[in-house]
């Protein structure tokens, strides 16, 4: 297998009727996908609305699942550090070692009866690396998802950071051509849901398309409800090397 850096950026844009289209955030991610099977993403994400969140996140999975192996978490909200973390995950464990305002020096461990399924950090390329888990031999339907961990519960990923273990179910609608800033496409077009119960505050509507092909690149993202939010991809770069 040849290493491949797959670079990118993606623009976060709003979708309300006073603010439609106006930019309000963007995200640089840079994905490494290395010979021993395992991806590393790095990405820099901002949000400008109030208070503006910047996130720093490293996180290393595998590539045929996208299941977490480590990750390291910085956030700042405010213009102020809120927290940073350091998290490890091995067969019927997790473990973190974090220090936030609200909480100081925490460590914690998690007893799961497998390997966490998906660790959501919050940069949005993850929401599409999220849909390998989606068993496409099953063709379009609904996949649940019961051994997911996030990094924070809240919607932009402003606290923490801090394990909350939730479940949710993939929806996959079917494949179809999407036109983006970064080009023409085929995608395939996934829905998350299930949320109600599984966290403090159901999440809005969200669909998601991403590449498809094996890199599952995320294209566009929206969320509708209280955030009506658009994501999408802007700048795409696939360096390969022997």
């Amino acid at each position: 297998m040849a290493h491949r850096v797959i670079r990118g950026s993606i623009e976060y844009t709003s979708q309300k009727p006073e603010r439609m289209g106006a930019i309000r955030g963007r995200e640089w991610f840079t994905l490494s996908q290395q010979p021993d099977g395992t991806d590393v993403l790095l990405a820099h994400c901002e949000i400008d609305d109030s208070p503006k969140v910047t996130r720093d996140v490293c996180l290393a999975m595998r590539h045929e699942d996208s299941s977490p192996l480590d990750c390291s978490v910085r956030l700042s909200v405010g213009e102020r550090f809120e927290g940073s973390g350091w998290m490890h995950f091995a067969s019927g464990y997790a473990e973190c070692q974090t220090q936030n305002q609200r909480d100081g020096r925490i460590s914690q461990r998690i007893e799961l009866p497998q390997r966490v399924d998906w660790l959501q950090a919050h940069p949005i390329i993850g929401d599409a690396l999220l849909m390998r888990l989606y068993p496409l031999a099953q063709g379009p339907g609904v996949h649940a998802l019961e051994h997911v961990v996030l990094t924070s519960p809240d919607h932009r990923g402003a606290t923490g950071p801090l394990f909350y273990v939730t479940a949710f179910d993939l929806v996959y609608l079917g494949n179809e051509t999407l036109s983006v800033a970064a080009g023409t496409f085929e995608a395939r077009h996934f829905q998350v849901t299930g949320t109600a119960g599984n966290l403090p505050e159901e999440h809005p509507p969200y669909d998601v398309w991403c590449t498809a092909d094996d890199d599952y690149i995320l294209l566009r993202a929206s969320a509708a409800g209280y955030m009506q939010t658009r994501y999408e991809l802007i700048e795409l770069n696939v360096d390969t090397t022997p």
